[in-house]
């Protein structure tokens, strides 16, 4: 059974929450602050997913997300009363793997739950065994889940993961911002939508600090990103 924490100070909204999932046979797990929070998520055993609120106390959602970042990557999604676009992006930069606005419906939260750990597992339940990409000094174990640069492990959110399998499957590819979302999110790509640059921001960072003497992906101005061969 998939075991999902939910981070929420409002105990009647945390308890809604954990109430509902528990009915479409998930285990819940309640957290009414920020430090709870990052010590569930490193103690508690097989944890699947992360919902986590902004406004926690002691230890605010968006540091929650930081520290988690530095050791896990468990799928997390945000839920915050905050709608606008710079917050989305800077939660993204941050390693949300998704993000909800209050007030929200249960079943869309459900909706949202179900097709984070679908790419989350997709990720890291691989039918071949030992299965890995490899690209310059990067390394993508499919089996694992486990991405490394000159054998240091690299810590990535599920699309990011994602992005980086869909790019090292076809190395001399030009993927358009519209390719890579479609392909990643399985959702219409909308012309105005960010989320891509912002993420291939983050790989990039993530690439230069492991590597910094390598180059690994260019963006082709108009057109989009592929891989520097």
């Amino acid at each position: 059974m998939k075991r999902i924490l939910t981070a929420e100070d409002d105990k009647e909204i945390n308890r809604l929450i954990c109430d509902y999932l528990s009915s479409q046979g998930y285990e819940t797990l309640s957290a009414m602050n920020g430090l709870d929070a990052v010590r569930m998520v490193r103690d508690e055993n097989d944890l699947s997913l992360l919902i986590l609120d902004l406004m926690l106390p002691f230890q605010s959602g968006d540091m929650v997300l930081q520290k988690i970042r530095a050791f896990s990557d468990i799928p997390v999604i945000v839920v915050s009363a905050k709608s606008d676009t710079r917050s989305k992006i800077d939660l993204i930069k941050t390693g949300a793997d998704d993000y909800i606005t209050k007030p929200f419906d249960l079943d869309e939260l459900l909706v949202r739950v179900e097709a984070v750990l679908r790419r989350y597992e997709g990720n890291n339940s691989r039918s071949q065994e030992n299965q890995k990409l490899q690209f310059k000094n990067l390394t993508l174990d499919l089996t694992s889940g486990i991405a490394s640069v000159c054998g240091k492990n690299m810590t990535l959110t599920v699309k990011e993961f994602s992005i980086l399998e869909l790019m090292l499957k076809n190395p001399h590819k030009l993927w358009s911002k519209a390719n890579i979302f479609e392909s990643v999110w399985g959702e219409n790509y909308l012309s105005d939508d960010n989320t891509v640059k912002v993420h291939m921001s983050n790989i990039r960072s993530k690439l230069k600090k492991l590597d910094s003497d390598t180059e690994y992906i260019e963006t082709v101005w108009g057109m989009g990103y592929r891989l520097i061969n």
